[in-house]
């Protein structure tokens, strides 16, 4: 059913932007170009990336957690594969209709229907602890191919529409946030473990309070002149992320100078290591660079969960001068709006 929805979808439904332009490719600018060549974030090999390139990534079962493999494959791919997770795939499949459903409403609708705490974006995915677009896209060389929704699991209790289907998606994604939760403090408390965190210390590190949830749709090109990028290569900002993907695929990372396909594999989750887990490992874990590309005749759909540390709470490092997810947080968001990219750890160097 939901691949045929998929096939079904109502061009309607996507942002006006998306309609107008899609008979040409969209080009990041080139000063950001030039940022992200410099940083090894080049785009120019990505035309060659086939299917062949797919990398089977490191697998944890969180059933059975060996602190070896889960060590292993953060120090060395800053991403792993979840299984045993213990969501049910029923829950996944009915989160994944749902939102799909969402998304084919109208682009109007859409705009009314998502209100505060939640918000609809576009364009970007760069967006203000409120939920609006940071930076929005003025142009082509400036926009990301994807659509929205911003979830803050803290607030969504207070979220209430009369419309159904928005009220079912609300249900499920607090069910499901409950499940992110769950399995977001099993690793990290496994991964303070391996790096011998202390615990009182590392308390603090990853605050279930600062968690949302970005729900993304990557509508097709069915005429590319060139490279569509639902998103241009960069690292989470957080401690984790947990991404729930369709089985469209377009998720690449970057590893040993070449970009690599993530494969979707059903009831299974990709956990990125983002940026604070990084500062935290004193840079014995990675935080791993990645794009999602656009697919020319299917559109893509990924439920994504992010954790930070609280946001007054000090990350000490011998690489990283002191400072809290605050300070990373506007410095991050500074530079996105005067530089138009994210610069990152890199700020805050010793």
């Amino acid at each position: 059913m939901i691949r045929n929805m998929l096939q079904m979808s109502n061009v309607g439904s996507y942002p006006p932007v998306f309609r107008q332009l899609n008979g040409g490719g969209v080009h990041p600018p080139q000063q950001m170009m030039a940022q992200l060549k410099e940083n090894n974030y080049s785009m120019e090999d990505t035309s060659t990336t086939t299917q062949e390139d797919s990398v089977p990534i490191p697998m944890v079962d969180l059933e059975c957690l060996s602190l070896h493999k889960l060590g292993d494959a953060c120090k060395n791919w800053g991403l792993f594969r979840l299984v045993n997770h213990g969501i049910p795939s029923t829950l996944l499949t009915k989160l994944q209709y749902h939102a799909k459903m969402l998304f084919g409403l109208s682009f109007e609708s859409k705009q009314a229907l998502i209100t505060n705490p939640m918000s609809y974006f576009w364009g970007t995915p760069a967006l203000t602890p409120s939920g609006t677009a940071l930076n929005p896209a003025a142009s082509t060389s400036t926009m990301n191919w994807l659509e929205g929704f911003n979830v803050p699991l803290t607030q969504l209790p207070h979220f209430h529409s009369e419309h159904p289907m928005l009220h079912c998606f609300r249900l499920l994604l607090e069910e499901y946030g409950r499940h992110l939760s769950r399995i977001a403090t099993t690793l990290f408390e496994s991964m303070a473990k391996n790096l011998d965190l202390d615990p009182k210390q590392s308390e603090s590190k990853l605050d279930e309070s600062t968690a949302f949830i970005r729900v993304y749709r990557y509508p097709p090109r069915r005429s590319l002149a060139g490279e569509a990028w639902g998103m241009i290569p960069h690292t989470d900002s957080s401690v984790l992320s947990i991404v729930n993907q369709d089985h469209v695929g377009g998720l690449e990372i970057f590893k040993d100078n070449k970009w690599h396909l993530v494969n979707p594999i059903p009831n299974t989750l990709v956990v990125h290591i983002g940026d604070m887990m990084q500062a935290i490992s004193d840079d014995e874990y990675m935080s791993v660079k990645h794009r999602v590309r656009v697919k020319k005749q299917e559109e893509r759909l990924s439920i994504c969960y992010f954790v930070f540390p609280a946001e007054e709470s000090v990350i000490h490092s011998s690489k990283y001068k002191p400072f809290t997810y605050k300070d990373f947080q506007e410095q991050v968001q500074k530079d996105t709006r005067t530089l138009g990219y994210k610069v990152g750890l890199q700020r805050f160097k010793a």
